[in-house]
């Protein structure tokens, strides 16, 4: 029996006991509030946990990818988002790494860094755009692709927002690239690197799209970012800042 029953118990046993001379005596209004108040004495019995709805579920995997998205987006789309990120940090494109290689031998390690904070820059500023996209592709997720990502793995909704947004966000990016491209004026750098590099004798030309290049790396680089961010939520009880976000994941844990 627990303790609420108990007490009360013993309540209503000693005022039967009492005779009926004293009875009358007794003030009504006291013994219904003690009653009332034994009635919430806290217990140590475990409390019935209600299970997470569909809804709640699909609700708290929404909130933790737009949440982590917004926060790769805007860090990226900063100045030294990318630049200053040596885990996604764009660096000289690997089809024309002789080139780099080379122009260092000949004295241009500046001009080389230069170009490769070009393409830095030009990531970060096509990366405004992301997170709208981003959003849209949250606010579409169902019920069943929630309970699919929140048993799966730790990347899970990482992969579903890369699966869904990948070929949109390369379309958006071109235009925005190339203008990129344009501002931070990277051919101003590019230009006399390569064609110092193609007049070396017995070397092949080389010539990289850079535009494909900033936009595969640009991607990569911020799904890295949102699948550490999602990894955070995961397993890392202080990150979940939100009442949902604390009621999905703890149910994990």
């Amino acid at each position: 029996m627990n303790l609420k029953k108990t007490v009360l118990k013993t309540l209503i046993h000693a005022s039967l006991g009492v005779s009926f001379s004293a009875c009358s005596q007794i003030n009504t209004t006291d013994l219904l509030n003690t009653v009332k108040s034994v009635a919430t004495v806290p217990t140590t019995e475990t409390p019935v946990v209600k299970a997470l709805t569909s809804g709640e579920i699909t609700n708290g995997l929404k909130e933790a990818l737009t949440r982590g998205a917004k926060i790769v987006t805007e860090n990226v789309s900063k100045a030294d988002g990318f630049n200053a990120n040596s885990l996604i940090r764009l660096p000289f494109p690997p089809d024309a790494i002789e080139v780099k290689e080379k122009l260092i031998k000949m004295g241009m390690e500046k001009k080389v860094a230069e170009f490769e904070t070009t393409l830095n820059r030009a990531a970060e500023e096509s990366s405004k755009k992301a997170f709208i996209i981003f959003s849209n592709a949250v606010r579409d997720m169902t019920i069943a692709d929630g309970a699919k990502i929140l048993k799966g793995e730790k990347n899970a909704a990482t992969l579903y927002l890369k699966s869904k947004t990948t070929a949109e966000l390369k379309a958006a990016f071109q235009p925005i690239v190339a203008e990129a491209l344009n501002t931070v004026q990277v051919t101003k750098y590019w230009t006399p690197l390569i064609n110092t590099y193609n007049k070396i004798p017995f070397t092949e030309d080389k010539d990289p799209d850079l535009e494909k290049y900033v936009i595969e790396r640009a991607l990569q680089g911020i799904f890295t970012l949102v699948e550490k961010e999602e990894a955070k939520i995961r397993l890392d009880p202080m990150a979940r800042v939100t009442d949902v976000l604390k009621k999905v994941f703890s149910s994990l844990d």
